[in-house]
């Protein structure tokens, strides 16, 4: 394995999926960086987690600590002005005439990839991590296998390099997530991402259910706690 591909950049929102991401990265790989963006979303509370989250990362493991390197934040919000979706304007979440939500942000994923290649190049990152999922899921376009093995061959073959896209829970459901989790860091790491992780779509922390924050209504929030009470009666 050559030095690149033992340095990652991992896609880090400040959510479930981005966590468990994370832990799974910083077992795997001897220098992990990550990179978050700034789209102008609705849920922005999420960004305001992520400094807490990286710290508490830290604490879980001294491997780990040593691992986790820089962090960076991008400011995407022309993705704002670009696209008009529930998640990015107040508007009710429903489904679209395509078969698609409304919380679909058209390119979202597509650009996050291709921004984090960019950056992994400068900084001789071989792999990029993202928590993209088509087993259990919105139905999102970018978020399937074929759309990330297509992205990983043009940015290949544009950037002249030979960046891995590497997306762990592909094809697991949320409920296999929260056990992936479980196995990386223990019941530490799931009251970490219960805490301290925001996955809502709403941007609702208030209230503190039993598989973390969030309005319990939104599709996010309805797959994080089936998928949360489904570990838990199988553990």
């Amino acid at each position: 394995m050559t030095v690149a591909n033992q340095r990652a950049l991992v896609l880090f929102s400040g959510g479930q999926d981005s966590t468990t991401c994370l832990a799974w990265a910083l077992s795997r790989y001897e220098h992990v960086e990550t990179i978050g963006f700034d789209y102008g979303q609705r849920h922005a509370i999420e960004l305001s987690m992520r400094p807490q989250l990286l710290k508490k990362m830290r604490a879980l493991s001294s491997d780990w600590s040593n691992r986790l390197s820089e962090d960076h934040m991008i400011d995407l919000s022309l993705i704002s002005q670009l696209s008009h979706t529930a998640m990015t304007e107040n508007i009710a979440i429903q489904m679209q005439e395509n078969g698609l939500p409304n919380t679909f942000v058209p390119g979202r994923n597509l650009m996050f990839m291709l921004v984090a290649a960019t950056l992994a190049y400068r900084r001789q990152l071989g792999v990029l991590v993202g928590g993209m999922c088509e087993t259990d899921f919105s139905g999102y376009p970018d978020c399937r296998d074929d759309s990330l093995k297509a992205l990983q061959v043009a940015i290949n073959l544009g950037m002249a390099s030979r960046l891995n896209i590497e997306t762990p829970l592909m094809w697991i459901d949320k409920a296999e997530s929260w056990r992936l989790a479980a196995s990386l860091g223990g019941t530490a790491l799931i009251e970490l991402i219960r805490e301290d992780t925001h996955t809502c779509y709403l941007g609702e922390r208030g209230q503190m259910h039993v598989w973390g924050h969030g309005c319990g209504t939104c599709p996010a929030c309805e797959l994080r706690a089936n998928g949360y009470h489904e570990f838990i009666a199988k553990s």
